[in-house]
This record gives C-alpha cells, structure tokens and sequence, in this order.
C-alpha cells in the first residue's frame, strides 16, 4: 500500500494549477501592482529630497535653511502617497523650523505649497498669470508653527494627471529648459505625479523609421512643423509647417532627457507616446502588402495632398506590432526603463473603419500587443474624448469593446471633459476599467475668463465615492496653459481633498493668498466672479470665440436667410461683471505694485470690453441689415476703437504680449532658415491656422486665438476694418454684401502678415491700473 503525504500532494496541486492557468486580477489589484512596481523604481530618497530642496531653493532661497525634507515609506501613510507637516525639533540655532515629509519629492513639494498656502498666506501661479506671492511669508526664524499633532494629507486617489497631446504645440512649444524646469517645479507644487512627457518623440521616430529603410528625406512630409507637430503626430495632418531640420530634433530630444531627467528627480511618473498608427506615406511602397488606408480630410480648405489625408496602418497587421514594439524599445534605449505607462490615441477623432463591436475589440487588443511587446509591463493609458466627440460613433457595445479589450489593469481612461461632460456617469464607470477624472477647460490656448468652480470643487469626490467607482485619480488635461490661474489652483488641490470644497470661502482665502492682503472691494468683486465668470453651467464646450479675435466669416446681408448670425458665448449678465470690474478698480489703491493684481485687473478689464464689443458688432451688423447707413458707421468705429483701446490696455501687462510668443520661437532658431520658419510657425498657428485658398479663410481660423497686445492692433483690427469697410460700400453702392470679395482681400493680407517678420515689444508699457480706469470710464460710466 502507497503512503501518500496528503499535505505535500495538496501544495504540489496547488503549485500546478497556480502556473497552469493565468492569474486572473481584478482592476483594483492590477492598480496596486503597478503602483507598487513604480514605487520600486523611484530615485533613492537622497535624490528625491535633494530635488524638493531644488525647488525651494528656486522658489524662496531666502528660506532654505527653514525647512527640513525627508522621504519616508508609504506605511508612515497607511500604504498611501501622503505628505505630513511637522513643527522641527530644534537642536541648533538658526536651525530648519519645519520639517515636511511625504512618499515622494513630489509629496514633500505639495506640502511645502500647502504649508506656504495655508501657514504663511502666499500663492504661486505661472510667471504669465502673475507669478508668485510671497510678501505675507514671515522672515526665516519668525515661520508660522503648526498644532502639536501637525497636519498629515493624504491622496485620496493615486494620481494627478497633467496635460493634454495638443497643450505641446499650444503652450509649450517654444520652450527651453529655462522654462520647462519652472514647469516641472509648478508641477511639483501643485501634486502633479503622472505628467506627459512628448518632447522630442520625433528624433525618436526618426531612428525608428530609419530601421525600416524610410529616410530622412522621406520625413520631411511625414511631421509637421514645430508650431503643429501636436496634429502631425495624431494623423489630423501631415507636412503642415515643415519640415523639421536635424538641428530641430537633436535639440528637442536633448530637451527631452532634460524634462524626463527631472521628473523623475521628483519621484514622477512619466507618460510616454506610443505608436498609434500613424505612418509616413513611404511605409506603403516599402511594405506594399500591409493593411494601411489613406484618411479622410480633417479641417482642409481644398483637401490638398500636402498636408491631407494621412495614413494609418491597421492594427490587426503584424507590421503594426513590430514597428510598435520598435519604438517602445527605441525609447527605453534613450531614456530608460523610466515609466510603465503609455499614452495611445489610435481612434481620436478618427473612427475606426466599421462599428461591429469584435473587430473593435481585435483593433484594441493589437494597439495594446504593440505596446506590451516592447514593455511587459506597459499600461496604456487613453484619452476619453472619443466618447464624446464622436458619440454617435461610440456606443454602449463599440465603447465596451474598446474598453475590455486588453488585459484587467492595463488600460486607464481619461475623463477628459469631466468637468462639463462626465462619461463615468453614463458608461457604467467605463465598464469596470480605471479612469482619470479630468478637467478640460480650455481649447486652442485661448485667453477667457471662464470656469466652473462648483463642479471642479465637487465633481472628483462625487465620482469617488460613488458606487463601484473605478476612479484612480484627477488631472488637469487643458489644450493650453497660463490663464485662469484660480481654476488650476482648486483642481490641483482636488488631488489631495477628501470632501468636497465650500468654494465662497475657498474664493475669498485664494483672493486674500493672491493679492498678500484683504481688500474688502476686490473680496466683493471675487463673490461676483465666482458666481458668474466660474461659473459657467450652460454645458457649452467652445467659449472662445468673441468677435474681435473670431470675426464671423458671414454674409449678413438682409436677403439672405439661410444662415444667422455667429453667436459669441455668453453665460453671465455682463451688467453683474461691470460691477465687478468697478468694485476691483476700487480696490486697486490698495495694490499698487502687485504683479498678481496687475494680471488679474488685465485679464477682466479685456474681458469686459471684449464681450461689450459683441454688443456693438451686434449693432453694427443690425445697422447694416436695416440699411442705416450713419449708424453702422458709429458702431464699426466704435468696434475698431475698442480693438485699439483693448490693445493698449493689453500693452500694459509683460503676460498680454504678442512679442513674447515670437521671440521664444525665434530663439530656438540657429540659422536663417529656421528663424524664418519657426517666427511663420507661431504667427500661423495663432491666426489662420491651417490652409486657405484665395477665396476660402481656413476651416480652423482662429481656433487658437490670442488677446495679445500687437495681434490685436496689426491683426484683428485691419481685418474688422475691411470688412466694414465692404459692409458700407456694398450699402452706398444699394449692393448686395459680396463676402468672397472681402476674403479676397483679406487672405492675401493674412498671409503677408503670417509671413512677415516685423519685430513687437516684449516689455510692457503704460499703467494698467490708469489704462483700466480711464477705459471703464469711457465705456461704463
């Protein structure tokens, strides 16, 4: 008789069922798998600590011997990220006074910002917005102490999330390393720990492409110029504004490491690209058997081959793996095995060729194989705007297909619109996949005072306590940057808010924080602002286009009935934020010399004269409908002053200048060839945008639209100028308003402007506060 050791034969069984059969985990420990397999990868806790203090050093050297930084485990935080700050135990005179310590430098830093915030009554925004206030901050050895307990923060949900795929081409496009590290430092102090991080991908392709024998020349097609490789790299476009010159590359991708470098410095997460698809027209002689489809048109004039209709390579072709696995290796190769997670957007805005929800599910399946196959480890990380740009298309089934088409935890979704447009509410939370609950809030880069506080303040703990929420985190995911400073500061602390935010009193402590005192005119002027401007609740997504920077491209003749009148957004009575302006000019003898209130008395001044100009273009327009020849005349004048008047206003402030935006493309210029380029490139992207023909203003005009003092004046206002000037010929003449021959006039002197190089201050002059007075004065009083 066999004597069996039951107990030995029940582990062995055990062991063969365990390696027989894939563990099957649910999100949340797919989730926290990662999380910890990141965790093992951060910087030593030396050089995170030594890179928090690079931030203070930069921010407040005058205090750097007054805090303390220390890296401690996430036990310390109840196996969460958190941040805790603490009264230091002196042992030496002119020692730290307080000590902050937190999981990460990121931690550390977001403490540090909570402390100057709430402790010592200061703000940090962009240089653009502002800058920072610190006057409140009381001189090292007098800081404010904590209770005895101190205070502990944790993050309620993992990650916050920064940037959207276009914000590189909007925002940061020009810039150096002189401005990225103050970004990755804004960061940092606003809790950001899952940053994108696509500057300089395209030396990256480059190498890639190389090794499937597509040349250097063959790309000069392929990628788009500087100012537009956001849409290049999506497959919108193809060509636009380049090509790209090696000097280009190299520099970027020297950028690259530089920005990587840092983040991770700061124990960030970095989200790197992936491929999407998107080939250079070359792959198809080369590989003439692969599945690759020519686009359709996206926004042309003419549907021009230059720059229309890119190609896309099937993801169901094996080609589309290997070229996928290819540049995850490439990247690894050049930056290091620095980040699990990888931003892919295959089908954004561009549907996928049937809706049957099993060839979806194969589509998805083999994105994430290429992705996978060069990182084992890879999560792919998407952006939701298909569900709701294109939801005709995405469908309860074609959404589910797309959603559980890769492994358990390995895809996390963006909310991107969360604010206005939840898709967690209506998907079943994204059926079962992780999601980032994200704030838009901006398209084009555009200059608007616009928000929707209440929501922001709300929403990211209403979807994380709700039930089965598969909420992993918030993030900010705006097309452009520098603006609207008070939205970005609350979103940025909804990452470490467990309860929902009682914005009036939230408001009235960010105007005290803002401004380094309590002025209680300016307080009232906030309690407007709060309830009208940020509070934006009509769902409307594009509220940028007021008619200075957008001039309709209509015939308003009174015959024709087939088209209305463009409407300019318009979700407050303006008469409450006239008030406001009055009530902020009040309290500006109080703020001589404030750079925060400076910027924020500019930004509502243009605010008010820009929607005020609507009601007069509106004027204009019914003048000339009703055929009053005298009045339209008084209202286009009226209409033009306003464009000067709000340019000089616009002069007034160094944030507001056109110059700037020019000078900074410019600078990364190293010959005359590029320097030519690169100065068409920012001109274009603010103005027409994409393509013309001699009697059609592109599709895209105006979309990334600037208040900027000098495009104003040498650009919108010539523009309305000739316009008006058809709308009065056409009624001296008792002639029907002809608007190809206005776009006949006004395209070739766009494109001169566009390709013109006449230089525009960079330095402010004039001062606002008298600008700001005498101009409410002349319009309001």
């Amino acid at each position: 008789m066999l004597n069996f050791n039951y107990p030995l034969l029940l582990q062995l069984l055990i062991f063969i069922l365990t390696f027989s059969f894939p563990v099957t985990l649910s999100n949340h420990e797919a989730i926290e798998s990662l999380l910890h397999r990141l965790d093992s990868r951060r910087a030593l806790p030396s050089v995170q600590e030594a890179a928090a203090r690079g931030v203070l050093k930069r921010l407040l050297p005058t205090h750097l011997s007054s805090f303390e930084f220390k890296i401690v485990p996430k036990e310390v935080c109840g196996g969460d990220s958190c941040f805790m700050i603490n009264n230091h135990k002196k042992t030496r005179h002119n020692g730290p006074e307080i000590i902050i310590r937190g999981t990460t430098g990121v931690e550390i830093v977001s403490g540090l910002h909570w402390y100057l915030k709430y402790w010592c009554g200061a703000h940090v925004s962009w240089d653009k917005t502002g800058g920072i206030q610190t006057t409140t901050i009381p001189k090292p050895g007098s800081l404010p102490l904590l209770k005895d307990d101190g205070v502990k923060i944790k993050r309620p949900v993992p990650w916050n999330y920064y940037q959207n795929v276009v914000t590189s081409s909007y925002s940061f496009v020009w810039w150096d390393w002189e401005r990225w590290e103050k970004e990755v430092d804004w960061m940092a102090l606003q809790g950001v720990n899952l940053p994108l991080a696509f500057t300089g991908q395209e030396a990256i392709w480059q190498k890639v492409f190389k090794d499937f024998n597509i040349s250097s020349e063959d790309l000069n097609s392929f990628f788009g110029g500087p100012a537009f490789l956001a849409w290049a790299r999506m497959g919108n476009l193809h060509g636009w504004g380049g090509p790209l010159s090696q000097n280009w590359l190299g520099q970027q991708l020297v950028l690259q490491k530089q920005i990587i470098s840092r983040m991770l410095e700061l124990g960030m997460t970095p989200v790197l690209p992936s491929f999407s698809g998107n080939v250079p027209a070359a792959l198809k002689k080369i590989f003439p058997s692969a599945k690759i489809t020519r686009l359709g048109d996206w926004n042309t004039v003419d549907a021009d081959p230059r720059w229309c209709c890119t190609y896309l390579l099937d993801p169901s072709d094996p080609l589309f793996v290997e070229i996928g696995e290819a540049f995850i290796r490439k990247q690894i190769k050049e930056y290091g095995d620095v980040t699990d997670i990888y931003n892919c957007d295959t089908f954004n805005e561009n549907s996928p060729p049937t809706s049957d929800p099993d060839y979806i599910s194969t589509l998805g399946a083999a994105v994430y194989q290429g992705i996978s196959k060069g990182d084992k480890d890879a999560v792919w990380l998407m952006q939701g705007w298909l569900f709701y740009s294109d939801s005709s298309f995405w469908k309860p089934p074609q959404m589910k297909a797309l959603l559980q088409s890769v492994p358990v935890g390995k895809m996390i979704v963006l909310d991107l619109f969360a604010e206005v447009k939840p898709i967690w509410k209506t998907s079943f939370q994204f059926y079962g996949t992780p999601y980032i609950w994200c704030m838009l809030h901006n398209f084009g880069g555009n200059l608007e005072m616009y928000g929707v506080l209440d929501a922001v303040g709300s929403g990211p703990v209403d979807a994380r306590v709700s039930a089965n929420s598969t909420m992993v985190g918030v993030g900010m995911c705006m097309e452009g940057i520098e603006h609207n400073p008070i939205v970005f500061e609350l979103m940025s602390e909804m990452a470490f808010r467990e309860e929902k935010v009682k914005i009036n009193e939230w408001v009235k402590s960010y105007s005290h924080r803002r401004y380094g005192k309590a002025i209680h005119q300016v307080d009232a002027a906030w309690e407007i602002l709060y309830h009208t401007i940020y509070n934006c609740t009509d769902g409307i997504a594009d509220h940028n286009h007021d008619y200075i920077a957008v001039l309709p491209d209509w015939d308003p003749s009174a015959n024709d009935k087939s088209a209305g009148m463009p409407q300019a957004h318009l979700w407050y009575p303006p008469e409450d934020v006239i008030k406001a302006l009055q009530l902020f000019l009040a309290g500006g003898k109080n703020l001589t010399g404030s750079l925060t209130y400076r910027y924020d008395l500019v930004d509502l001044t243009r605010q008010v004269l820009s929607k005020f100009a609507n009601q007069v273009y509106i004027e204009a327009i019914t003048s000339f409908q009703k055929k009053n020849i005298d009045a339209l005349h008084l209202n286009s004048h009226k209409f033009l002053q306003l464009i000067k008047d709000i340019d000089l206003l616009l002069a007034s402030d160094d944030n507001f200048l056109l110059g700037t935006w020019l000078e900074s493309a410019k600078k990364l210029a190293v010959n005359p060839s590029e320097l030519k380029q690169y100065e068409w490139n920012a001109r274009t992207q603010v103005t027409m945008w994409f393509d013309t023909n001699e009697t059609t203003q592109s599709k895209l005009h105006d979309y990334a639209n600037k208040f900027w003092s000098g495009i104003l004046e040498n650009y919108y206002l010539p523009r309305a100028s000739t316009y008006f000037s058809h709308l009065s010929e056409s009624l001296r003449h008792n002639e029907k308003f002809n608007l190809i021959e206005w776009r006949k006039q006004w395209i070739p002197m766009s494109n001169k402007w566009q390709e013109g190089n006449e230089l525009y201050p960079v330095k402010a002059k004039g001062d606002a506060l008298t600008i700001s007075q005498s101009l409410y004065e002349k319009y309001f009083s």
